[in-house]
Parts: C-alpha cells; structure tokens; sequence
C-alpha cells in the first residue's frame, strides 16, 4: 500500500455490520479514506460518526458495472454484504456470482488487500468445541451459508482474508436475539438448552477486527474466526433473551423446558427446529490471531457487552 492513508471501499454500508465498519473507520486515529457501497440513497442507520464525511456510491453485487465504477482508486475492499435467509436464487445472486463479480473488479482496479465478512455456518452444523483455524471442512447446509462458502473461494483464491464469526450481537441486531426471544415466545415456558457452548461477538469488537484487517500489515491471507476468547453458555444466552421476554411482557414464566419437550411443543415450527437445533449443540471456535496479531481488543464478555445494547434490544422489541 502507499504511504498515504488508504483508500477504503466498504459493502454492505448500510447494514448491521458495515455501518459500524464505517463507524469504526471514521473514529480511528488516523481515519482512512471511505468509499461505501450502497444499494440505496439513504445514510447508514444509527448517529453519524465523527471524522470525516465518507464517499457514498450506488451500486448492486448484481451489476458488475457498478461494480467496476465502485472499485476505481480504491487501495483495500472490506466486504460486508451478503443476502441471508430468503430466496435462494438472490442468495446465490449475492453471495456466489455477486462476490466473484466484485473481486474481479477490485482486482482489475488494483486493490492491494480484499477482507470479507462471512460465517462459521460455512461448516454446517456441530458440535464444534475450540475448533481451531484448518481444522474443519466446509459442509454448509443451507442456501444461504452455501453461497456464503461459494463466495469465500473467490476471495481466498485471490489472496483475501475471509473473517468468519459465528453469533454476532449488538445494536442493530435483528436476527440473532430477536430471533432466539421469538423462539422463546412461542414456549409456554424459559427454555433449558442443556450445557452446549457457544461462539459471540459484539457488533462494534466484529467491525474493529474488519477495519485492523483492513489496515494492518500483519494480516494473514486465509480464514480467521472472529469470537470473544470466552465462549457463551447457552443457558446464559437464553437468560438474556428470557429476561426481555418477560420484560415486554411483564409476566415470569417458569418451569422451564428442555430441549426434547420444546423440539416436540413446536415439532410443526420450521423456525424454531433450526434455532433448537442450533442451541444444543456447541460451536465453539478458538482463534485468537484477531487479538494477538491484529493488535484489536476483542471487547467485554457477553454479560457485560449485553448490557450495553440492552436499551437498543428493548426499544426494538417494544416496538414489534
């Protein structure tokens, strides 16, 4: 990279993840240059950062000519967009053909440095207990992570680091949390998910490590995980999501249920199978190059990061 600060192009800018990417960016010491990639005209959701005012350009994963245009002078890419759930032909627009088009770009433009955001789930299910880096085999098994998978091989075989977290939490979260109080919700009763471990990070810790990635000259091609060093209890999980529950609400609830009573309470709830299934199984993923070699903080723990969006939770879920 030159000497200059260097230029930056984020995807995804609008979305729970790139916007704090661009936060973290603007705030840094010494801010790079931001260009954000955007579906739509509108600014990333939340308080505008401090720091300079980044670049905004429109432009699709499914149109390669914005693509080309997005990526002119442009030093690192940091892509953070994807297509979750849904539709599989747009997951496989997206997240297959869609990144393979934009690495094509960044590597036509130049860039010198592609980071992309994707998931452990490229490893499908469990359990995984302190997986470490090369250890497991990619076996997706929805649509959504196989695109996610397919579009990792395109930034790998081109020399990129590919940044894979597992549950990720925070304001401006509505999946994870909300996905899992949804779940409880439907239970007459809390749930007992048993003893399995799991691997979380914060929303604003995942951007931090995006950006160091970006930045450092440290980085490593390849996979990395990305979790707090600390694995989750699930039960301390579902405290969380219980606890919101019953704060909406303003009912406790109790006994609880296990794992088998709830699979056969909600045995006709696609949904909530998949979040059970998830739930009692560990995925734990030990990787500790982010901190170690990145220079990054990997944040608080769940209990205490909790607590610092618990506001943004309650206000989202009041309001549904």
């Amino acid at each position: 990279m030159s000497t200059m600060a260097p230029h930056l192009l984020i995807t995804g800018a609008t979305g729970f993840i790139g916007s704090r990417v661009s936060a973290a960016a603007a705030s840094a010491e010494d801010p790079p240059r931001v260009r954000l990639l955007a579906r739509r005209p509108q600014g990333a959701p939340g308080e505008p950062p401090a720091g300079p005012e980044p670049e905004t350009v429109l432009g699709d994963l499914r149109d390669p000519g914005s693509l080309r245009h997005a990526c002119e002078g442009i030093d690192v890419l940091i892509h953070c967009a994807s297509a979750i759930g849904g539709d599989a032909e747009l997951a496989r627009a997206v997240n297959d053909e869609g990144t393979r088009a934009l690495v094509d770009a960044a590597l036509a433009a130049g860039v010198t440095r592609i980071v992309s955001l994707s998931t452990a789930s490229v490893h499908g299910r469990g359990p995984f207990r302190a997986a470490a880096p090369g250890s497991l085999p990619l076996a997706p098994v929805s649509e959504t992570s196989r695109t996610r998978a397919a579009g990792e091989r395109y930034v790998l075989d081109a020399g990129g680091t590919v940044l894979r977290p597992h549950l990720v939490y925070g304001t401006g979260d509505r999946q994870l949390i909300p996905g899992v109080v949804r779940l409880l919700a439907a239970l007459p009763a809390p749930l007992d998910g048993g003893a399995s471990l799991h691997s979380l990070i914060d929303v604003d810790s995942l951007a931090g490590v995006l950006l160091g990635a970006a930045l450092s000259s440290a980085t490593r091609p390849g996979p990395y995980y990305v979790q707090h060093p600390e694995p989750v209890p699930v039960r301390t999980l579902l405290a969380a999501a219980e606890d919101l529950l019953t704060h909406r609400t303003g009912r406790s609830r109790g006994p609880a249920v296990d794992i088998a009573e709830a699979r056969a309470l909600l045995a006709g709830v696609p949904f909530a199978q998949h979040h059970l299934d998830m739930l009692a199984t560990d995925h734990w993923f030990a990787d500790d190059r982010p901190w170690r070699e990145l220079g990054r903080d990997p944040g608080p723990g769940f209990a205490a990061g909790f607590a610092d969006h618990l506001p943004w939770y309650r206000s989202l879920l009041d309001g549904s």
